[in-house]
């Protein structure tokens, strides 16, 4: 088990990384004090949908990357009334997929901006996958209303296009709460492997 600030997570170990991750996690969830039902179902309703919410909110964090789904539900705690509010605070275990770049995995991406020194990627939830023409190899710019980089052997880049590529590094940016990552071209089987015009 490790400990995250008020997260505790339990990582399978393995010897490879893959980009989809499963996880436990142990999150406190408050249910406001007039959303209360003496029925348990009720009661049981209203965390779920409270997790899922907060689920949602949280959107990724550093070490365990985004958060896709939750998978189950484990266990829900006995509740605390907190003194002030009335809310109810209920201890939670419950296991969630949740999606994190590796360095040198290989990924797909769909270019959705080229420019002069490179073209950005989405790739799942990542928005921000950057493709720098200098890791690019054989490709140039090819500037105009539908700019694009393209090889010698008709290959193009450009937007819509789908992108098989090598991960070189990623940032995690605290203040947005997601991931940027630089990827390369450098390797066999990697490029283009399909344009919007097929």
């Amino acid at each position: 088990m490790i400990k995250i600030g008020s997260v505790g997570v339990a990582v399978s170990t393995r010897k490879k990384q893959t980009m989809f991750l499963k996880v436990q996690l142990h999150w406190n969830v408050i249910i406001a004090a007039e959303n209360l039902q003496p029925e348990g179902l009720m009661l049981h309703r209203a965390i779920i949908v409270r997790l899922l919410s907060d689920f949602a909110v949280k959107k990724a964090t550093k070490d365990l990357g985004y958060f896709l789904a939750v998978t189950t539900l484990e266990k829900i705690g006995e509740g605390k009334v907190r003194q002030h509010t009335g809310d109810v605070l209920f201890p939670v275990v419950f296991n969630a997929i949740t999606f994190k770049f590796f360095k040198g995995e290989i990924l797909e991406g769909v270019v959705h901006k080229v420019l002069k020194h490179g073209v950005f990627m989405r790739c799942g939830p990542i928005e921000n996958v950057y493709l720098s023409n200098l890791k690019m190899p054989d490709y140039r710019y090819v500037p105009g209303e539908n700019a694009c980089f393209m090889n010698d052997k008709m290959s193009k880049i450009g937007k819509d296009v789908t992108v098989r590529f090598s991960v070189i590094g990623t940032k995690w940016m605290e203040a947005e709460r997601e991931f940027q990552a630089l990827v390369s071209l450098e390797g066999d089987y990697l490029g283009p492997i399909s344009t919007p015009d097929i």
